[in-house]
């Protein structure tokens, strides 16, 4: 007599890969730290000493928050050719979280410019080796024709987004009643627990988590070593002697992503490292890479104009208690928690019968000027005079075009990737976010109240025109793609 046995089930992770935990844990409490210091920034820059911030104009204060933000996504080719060609994803991965939370801690403890300034720079080192590998090693656990590939990217995004709604809450909640310092403190305390936890489940990532794609010579170190530091050496000797401006940063921050996306479009390309298919592909990227700078340009000033627009236009009374400026940076991770599972959700039901990847970036960049131009009804109101429920009211779009671009964005760069490029075809997306991360701190040197109208109409206007134009395209771009959707 034989006993017949239950077939086996592998353990998953909401119907994905496991490892997928370990990642969506660790950016999850990295994006607490980010999102909780971020919410609090632009104020601290701008507010004067009488209220512990800063004191510094609003237009440099958007200025700085702008090229951080854009030096983080900048930052993310480091993290990606140290992953390639030194030391594997899993590897940078780690140390780059050791130097998110060494800039957390310098915010929390360094007084002045100086600890802005040296933690904005660890953090924005570290924050882009965090994301660019995170999302790397997330695309290794499919394959390209994984139809779980899109839903399993949701997830992930959904970890990111539950960091960036607590964050930002208790972080304004420190600020509001014991000042800058002890918010900027517990963000380095988040990023410490993501830290240990990433620590003790670092071993479940394997194989190609490891591996270094394509390994740097050892005869060529010595002079990366060199060009490095000469870099560091310009960059400094250009901030003490005034050349480098605290107002200009964002504009620095604008030329330096456009020149890194064109040269490594052109390193990818002319490489024989890849195919004829895999160059077709990257060609395909091109057209994506610029609605997804276009719609970056409008959503980060979620960070910029939006947080000014907060403090000074909003009415943020509620029942008699007035809330935390950064409170409203937790309004849009609410949206993408409950919206994210319904979109990974929609993509798993639909599969191959889903909108091709150029489809939903054209929508994301449309309904993202739609936003926009949303803005226009409340213009002219006057100080505390915008409803914050329609202010969440056009945070909900910005969320839907986000769903559309963003998550679809990670995948899209991962499966288009050649295979000698994969983690830096994902630090190629994140320029795209540089530039428009850059450029929403610059676009809002032009942003008053006596303005509003013509300020939003005229950029929501703008990305609605490219969104149609890349949807027109869409066809010949999907031949390129040769087979990816």
């Amino acid at each position: 007599m034989t006993t017949q046995q239950a077939p086996r089930r592998d353990r998953t992770f909401f119907g994905q890969p496991p490892v997928l935990a370990n990642l969506f844990g660790v950016e999850l409490w990295e994006r607490f730290s980010f999102y909780g210091m971020q919410g609090i920034l632009l104020i601290y820059l701008y507010y004067g000493a009488a209220e512990g911030g800063l004191g510094l104009s609003e237009a440099t204060a958007t200025s700085i928050v702008g090229a951080y933000g854009g030096a983080v996504y900048l930052s993310t080719i480091l993290g990606a050719w140290a992953a390639d060609r030194l030391l594997g994803p899993e590897r940078v991965l780690f140390l780059s979280a050791i130097l998110v939370m060494a800039g957390h801690v310098s915010l929390a403890v360094l007084p002045g410019l100086a600890g802005v300034t040296a933690g904005l720079i660890l953090i924005a080192i570290g924050s882009g080796g965090v994301k660019a590998n995170a999302t790397s090693l997330v695309g290794t656990l499919y394959d390209e024709h994984d139809e779980r590939r899109d839903a399993g990217f949701s997830l992930f995004y959904l970890g990111i987004n539950l960091g960036a709604l607590v964050g930002p809450l208790l972080t304004g909640l420190l600020q509001k009643s014991w000042g800058f310092h002890w918010g900027f403190g517990l963000a380095a305390l988040g990023m410490a627990a993501g830290l240990i936890q990433y620590a003790l489940g670092r071993k479940r990532l394997t194989g190609d988590a490891r591996a270094v794609p394509n390994p740097l010579p050892r005869r060529k170190l010595l002079p990366v070593a060199l060009v490095a530091a000469a870099a560091v050496a310009v960059v400094v000797v250009l901030a003490v002697t005034g050349v480098l401006r605290a107002g200009y940063l964002s504009n620095v921050v604008i030329v330096l992503s456009a020149l890194a996306a064109v040269a490594y479009f052109v390193v990818i390309l002319s490489s024989r490292r890849i195919t004829a298919v895999e160059r077709r592909r990257v060609i395909a990227f091109i057209p994506m890479f610029v609605a997804s700078a276009v719609f970056w340009s409008l959503y980060q000033q979620q960070f910029t104009v939006v947080t000014i627009y907060s403090d000074q236009r909003l009415d943020r009374d509620l029942f008699g208690w007035e809330m935390p400026v950064s409170w409203v940076q937790s309004i849009n991770p609410v949206f993408i928690i409950v919206l994210s599972g319904v979109f990974a959700a929609l993509w798993t039901r639909l599969g191959p019968r889903q909108p091709g990847t150029p489809i939903k970036f054209a929508a994301g960049t449309v309904i993202m000027g739609v936003a926009f131009l949303l803005f226009l009804p409340l213009a002219g109101g006057g100080p505390n005079s915008a409803p914050l429920l329609a202010l969440a009211g056009i945070l909900l779009v910005f969320t839907v075009a986000e769903l559309l671009l963003s998550p679809v964005g990670l995948s899209l760069s991962t499966k288009l990737a050649p295979a000698a490029f994969h983690t830096q075809m994902v630090a190629l997306f994140f320029l795209s976010v540089a530039l428009g991360t850059a450029a929403s701190g610059s676009l809002a040197n032009y942003y008053s109240e006596s303005h509003e109208a013509a300020y939003f109409g005229l950029l929501g206007l703008v990305a609605i025109v490219i969104g149609a134009a890349l949807a027109l395209a869409a066809r010949p771009i999907g031949r390129l793609m040769s087979g990816v959707r």
